[in-house]
């Protein structure tokens, strides 16, 4: 069986897809990898027919064992291709993503190995139970930003140019009846929408 860079990454979105708690069907796919219906039926039938996926009575799709081991070393290269660049080369961290996802499928085992020397082992890119999305948080809380879950490189840019960012500190001051925030970051008050919010992981 010849595994493609197209099943590594439909493997890796639906691994990730359930990370994020969501029951994997066409439709899920079709929206992470921005690829067309007839597309994800297609590699549907193939990952199918070469073990890798099940497919529940109503289109939930899961990973079997090999599938599941395919994205986990692709998820693990992405992540390690993401510290190298923040952490070795210092490129802003809105930016390695993009980078990771073409970078992710050229990693031999032998450069693999020499980054998990270099930076030591990546951990676990689902969601830490103690984190809060930033829309829950109370108002007077102050938190720190853990993780933003988007991959749309626009909006982690316009959080970048807020100041929200892995790291920084934030205080919540106040949720508003238009359906935004008011928060305080660096001590400068700012406003950020709900929904863009709830991207953003906070730990208190």
């Amino acid at each position: 069986m010849r595994i493609t860079i197209s099943k590594e990454n439909y493997l890796k979105a639906i691994a990730e897809a359930e990370a994020e708690g969501e029951t994997v069907i066409a439709a899920t796919l079709a929206r992470w990898l921005k690829v067309s219906a007839p597309a994800v039926t297609m590699a549907i039938r193939r990952l199918k027919r070469d073990g890798l996926i099940q497919v529940g009575s109503a289109g939930e799709i899961t990973l079997k064992k090999q599938g599941r081991e395919i994205a986990g070393r692709v998820l693990q290269r992405h992540r390690l291709i993401e510290r190298m660049l923040t952490e070795i080369f210092g490129m802003e961290w809105y930016k390695v993503h993009d980078e990771a996802e073409q970078l992710e499928h050229a990693v031999s085992a032998d450069f693999e190995r020499h980054l998990i020397e270099k930076l030591g082992p990546t951990t676990d890119s689902g969601r830490n139970p103690q984190w809060t999305s930033l829309d829950r948080l109370e108002a007077g809380s102050i938190a720190t930003v853990m993780s933003v879950f988007e991959r749309d490189r626009s909006l982690l840019e316009y959080l970048d140019a807020l100041g929200i960012r892995p790291a920084a500190e934030l205080e919540m001051v106040t949720r508003n009846c238009d359906d935004t925030l008011t928060l305080k970051v660096a001590g400068k008050p700012i406003q950020l929408g709900a929904t863009a919010a709830a991207k953003v992981w906070v730990g208190t």
